[in-house]
């Protein structure tokens, strides 16, 4: 019901800024705009063409709502409004920005255009964001904000609730984080602790020194474990000598894992690893997947050249042939099912080099309980279907199947862990290159029982 109410909410509102576009009613759109969320004006940008987008952008005014908008919109969307305005419109809305936000945008383009912005903004930004900038892609030192709240652990309780109320900028103040003389993070204590302590009592004393932090070149999906698995608000990030760099909050961890599962989501089906697939025009969308469908090209190829080989057994008993879609099929399918689960479990530390051999031995006794119950459902199927074949026939379909599913298993299984112990991302496994080599096997073990018994 909710949702269908906001999709109504979302309906309504783009009809009315077209509605608004067509009659050049700038003022009443600049209205529309203050009125709108960023986050919702982002969305409603998905649905208008290029020239309506230009329009409503033209009418946005510098400002930490615009800031906002740019960072909540599709990167494509994104890249192509600033790359076609000009360095000093957009270098006046990053003075609205926070330091991580400067860093994405200014990431998202060319770097001689960032330059050009880079240039026109105040001297401490462009030290600040020349430094973000220098951090790896999707690590902890691009996420982090650095407007962040700290006091010495020798304060008061008292002194550091007036500090606090003075402050307007920082960000996530539910967290206090205190430094020693040397500036070094010591200890971090949460807003409800602050206020319900007595008023004389030092920080050093109510503080948590058992901190969790991360280095800014920490990979953003560690920092979502760390946050997700301790219940975080938000995590610091320091350098090699404990001074606080800045802090990654929650807002910015939900992206992350959105981003990350789509990711592999994306890859575990074959259809690259672009996000945005979806807003690509088809040549690019076609041209993504070319190298993925590749490898089941070349797999199918190998098995046409199985089959081949087994020309006379398949001419001799040809009820064989009706088999082979569904030993391919069930195999694909049992091989997909275990590798979505270690992949996904990778990614969720449920899985880890401890319990691997576990989980792959649990992975096979699956498949082999799998297979036993389709081997018998699929031999009877078989012998009643091909009455007037050989009764073996049931055997080799069924003892095939059974076969499959336990192969498929291990091979769906294995792959990822094996993929995950070498630092290579585990989805990649799955998709085209786990169910084709899983065909290519199910296949030649199917005629090779075949051989045998027929």
């Amino acid at each position: 019901m909710k949702k269908e109410l906001f999709s109504n909410e979302i309906t309504i509102l783009r009809d009315t800024f077209r509605r608004l576009l067509r009659r050049r009613a700038k003022t009443n759109i600049i209205k529309l705009i203050d009125k709108t969320h960023p986050a919702d004006l982002a969305l409603l940008f998905r649905y208008f063409n290029e020239n309506e987008q230009d329009e409503i952008f033209n009418d946005l005014k510098p400002s930490a709502d615009t800031a906002e908008f740019l960072n909540e919109l599709d990167e494509s969307i994104s890249i192509r409004l600033l790359e076609n305005e000009s360095p000093e419109r957009i270098a006046q809305i990053l003075e609205y920005a926070s330091s991580n936000e400067q860093a994405h945008l200014m990431g998202l383009v060319d770097d001689k255009y960032a330059s050009s912005v880079i240039d026109l903004l105040k001297a401490e930004k462009q030290e600040e964001l020349e430094e973000m900038m220098a951090y790896p892609e999707d690590s902890a030192g691009i996420l982090m904000y650095t407007d962040v709240f700290t006091l010495h652990e020798d304060t008061k309780a008292k002194d550091a609730i007036y500090a606090l109320q003075d402050q307007e900028d920082a960000e996530m103040v539910f967290y206090l984080y205190t430094l020693d003389d040397d500036g070094r993070l010591t200890g971090v204590i949460s807003l409800r602790d602050l206020v319900t302590t007595s008023g004389d009592t030092m920080l050093k004393d109510i503080m948590s020194k058992q901190i969790h932090v991360v280095r800014p070149e920490t990979d953003q999906e560690e920092v979502a474990r760390i946050v997700s698995q301790y219940n975080f608000l938000a995590v610091p990030v320091v350098d090699s000598d404990d001074h606080l760099l800045g802090i990654v909050t929650v807002e910015d961890v939900v992206d992350i894992i959105r981003e990350e599962a789509t990711e592999d989501f994306l890859q575990m089906v074959g259809a690259g690893k672009d996000r945005e697939i979806l807003l690509k025009s088809s040549w690019e969308n076609a041209r993504m997947r070319v190298p993925w469908l590749f490898a089941s090209w070349v797999g199918g190829i190998l098995a046409v050249f199985i089959i081949g080989v087994f020309d006379n057994v398949l001419q001799s008993t040809i009820a064989l042939a009706a088999f082979i879609p569904v030993i391919m099929g069930m195999g694909g399918n049992i091989g997909t099912q275990s590798s979505t689960m270690i992949v996904r479990g990778l990614a969720t530390g449920r899985v880890s080099i401890e319990n691997s051999v576990k989980i792959l031995f649990k992975e096979i006794r699956v498949g082999l309980l799998l297979g036993i119950l389709y081997g018998l459902l699929l031999g009877l199927f078989a012998i009643f279907q091909f009455i007037d074949a050989s009764p073996m026939i049931g055997i080799v379909v069924g003892l095939s199947i059974c076969i499959s599913m336990i192969i498929a298993a291990t091979i769906g299984s294995l792959v990822p862990l094996i993929l995950n112990r070498f630092e290579i991302d585990p989805a990649i496994a799955t998709g085209p290159f786990v169910t084709t080599a899983i065909d290519i096997i199910g296949v030649a073990f199917y005629f090779i029982v075949a051989g045998v018994f027929l």
